[in-house]
């Protein structure tokens, strides 16, 4: 079956990064000044010679945002059912070689977690797990929702990639969006970051998101780990599998997130660091490139960068994260995923929000929009 990876082939890294660094300020002028932006402008925006015209991609993204999605901020919450992991990841804290308390979230154990997420007014989950086929496949799973689904209007998922099938039995069980991350494009790297386990087929990660869109989910989340490679050629393959996607699954959402890789234990930090100033640039780069697409911004960056990119294009935040199963109800029992950066409560980044004229919404959406629901 045809999917991304027919598009996907027709590029180079190399070759992409050449044309990435060679774009010249007339090429960033002609991009801002494009009404409707493709791949070239979308390059040209991400480059080094983009950083030049930092101001007015900002300007440009928040009069964007603003008369897309309004003064309103998406609110969410991670809830980690499990710290098993099958793969090892050199920059993740739930690799398996890294030895740790490995733990999978009872039905006890889950309703606490629902009942501290609840209190903190949430009404959308983020699901979150290792990959464990074994341990957290869809059976538990099923059994896991059950229990959430009559708490939230809305349930997205982040956990290993799944047959299309699973997807379409998943949806009856109030999974809405699910979100996965190529981490990065380099095929020529991409083993070196993930050496074991069934993460090291690039090829059958590459194709995950194209089962999600058939399966017919509302949402599907894309990214890259920034920091992992060179951060303008992993972008742009980001925002070619975006455009492709959206052509191929039109009445499908789509959301951005940008994660950077945080310390973890055993973890290495990263050879391709990008600065605040580069992630802004990005972050504005997508907004300019597609009005629609949602951007998300977890609570790996600081506050003050979280209070400063809301405004440039950001329309979703994650607030009060544990990254660690049972972290709401049981503290530090078990291991972090990595560490969070903005430790506010969510009152606080709601008053935050609010003082700067916005809306803070703590649901995605209700059932009722879809027409199959």
């Amino acid at each position: 079956m045809s999917g991304f990876k027919q598009v996907f082939d027709r590029y180079d890294w190399e070759r992409v990064k050449r044309t990435i660094y060679s774009k010249t300020n007339a090429d960033v002028e002609k991009a801002l000044q494009s009404s409707t932006k493709n791949l070239e402008d979308f390059a040209a925006l991400i480059s080094p010679a983009g950083s030049n015209y930092l101001e007015e991609m900002a300007r440009q993204s928040h009069a964007l945002t603003q008369k897309r999605f309004g003064k309103t901020i998406q609110l969410f919450i991670p809830m980690y059912l499990s710290n098993e992991c099958q793969n090892i990841c050199t920059y993740c804290g739930f690799s398996l070689d890294n030895n740790i308390r490995r733990i999978t979230l009872s039905e006890a154990q889950i309703r606490k977690e629902i009942a501290v997420i609840k209190d903190l007014g949430y009404d959308h989950i983020l699901l979150v797990t290792g990959e464990a086929n074994k341990t957290v496949g869809v059976d538990y799973l099923k059994k896991a929702l059950e229990l959430i689904r009559p708490h939230f209007s809305s349930i997205s998922i982040e956990m290993q990639p799944l047959e299309e099938n699973d997807y379409r039995t998943l949806k009856p069980f109030g999974v809405s969006s699910v979100f996965v991350y190529q981490e990065t494009y380099n095929r020529g790297t991409y083993k070196t970051y993930h050496p074991k386990g069934k993460k090291a087929n690039f090829g059958y990660r590459l194709g995950t998101p194209d089962k999600i869109g058939r399966a017919g989910m509302y949402k599907i989340g894309l990214g890259c780990l920034l920091g992992l490679e060179d951060w303008r050629t992993d972008s742009f393959f980001t925002a070619l599998h975006l455009n492709y996607l959206e052509k191929t699954y039109w009445q499908t959402k789509f959301s951005i997130s940008f994660p950077r890789i945080r310390p973890a234990e055993n973890v290495t930090m990263p050879q391709f660091p990008l600065l605040d100033r580069d992630l802004i640039q990005l972050i504005c780069a997508y907004r300019l490139f597609n009005k629609d697409i949602e951007l998300s911004l977890s609570t790996r960056e600081s506050r003050s960068f979280r209070d400063h990119a809301i405004k440039l294009g950001i329309t979703s935040i994650s607030a009060g994260s544990k990254t660690n199963p049972g972290g709401y109800s049981n503290g530090t029992a078990s291991l972090k995923q990595f560490e969070i950066s903005d430790e506010r409560p969510p009152s606080e980044i709601a008053q935050m929000l609010t003082s700067k004229g916005y809306v803070p919404v703590w649901k995605d959406w209700d059932p009722i929009l879809e027409q199959d629901a």
